[in-house]
C-alpha cells in the first residue's frame, strides 16, 4: 500500500471514529448573541485512542525511520575518505534526516503523553466533583 493510500485510509477511519462537533457561531439578532454552545466535544475514549495511535506511530517510526541511517552514514564516510565532495553533502542529508526524525518522534511522544495526562486529569476531576457533591448532599441531610 502506498503512503498516500494508507494516509487517506487513516484519515477516513479517524473521521469515522471520533465524534467532534464544532458549533457554528450564532447569528447576531438585535445586538445579542444566542445561547452559548460548546465549541468542541470529545469523549475520553477518543482521547485515549488518539494517544494510543500517537504512541504506536512513534514506535513504528522509531524503527522504520532508522533503516537507512547506518548505510547512509557509511556511504558518506566512504565518499569523504575517497575525497568525493558528495560525501559531505550526503552526511548533511543524514544529519538533517536524523534531526527531523527526532523532532517527529518527540512530537508523537508529547501528543501521546499529553492525551494520556488529559484523560487521567479529567477522571480525577470527575471523581473529585462527585465526592464534593456527595459531601454537599450529606450536609443537606443533616440540615433537614
Amino acid at each position: 500500500m502506498t503512503f498516500d493510500a494508507e494516509w487517506s485510509a487513516l484519515r477516513t477511519e479517524s473521521a469515522q471514529r471520533f465524534d467532534m462537533r464544532l458549533a457554528s457561531v450564532p447569528a447576531e439578532t438585535g445586538g445579542s448573541k444566542g445561547p452559548s454552545q460548546p465549541d468542541l466535544a470529545v469523549d475520553e475514549g477518543g482521547l485515549g485512542a488518539v494517544g494510543h495511535d500517537a504512541y504506536e506511530l512513534r514506535t513504528r517510526l522509531s524503527k522504520d525511520g532508522d533503516h537507512a541511517r547506518p548505510a547512509t552514514f557509511a556511504a558518506a564516510v566512504a565518499l569523504t575518505n575517497s575525497n568525493f565532495t558528495g560525501g559531505s553533502a550526503l552526511l548533511k542529508v543524514h544529519d538533517r534526516w536524523q534531526t527531523h526524525l527526532r523532532t517527529l518522534l518527540d512530537s508523537c511522544a508529547q501528543i501521546s503523553n499529553h492525551l494520556n495526562y488529559t484523560k487521567a486529569a479529567h477522571q480525577k476531576d470527575d471523581a473529585q466533583i462527585a465526592g464534593d457533591l456527595l459531601s454537599v448532599s450529606k450536609l443537606n441531610e443533616y440540615l433537614k
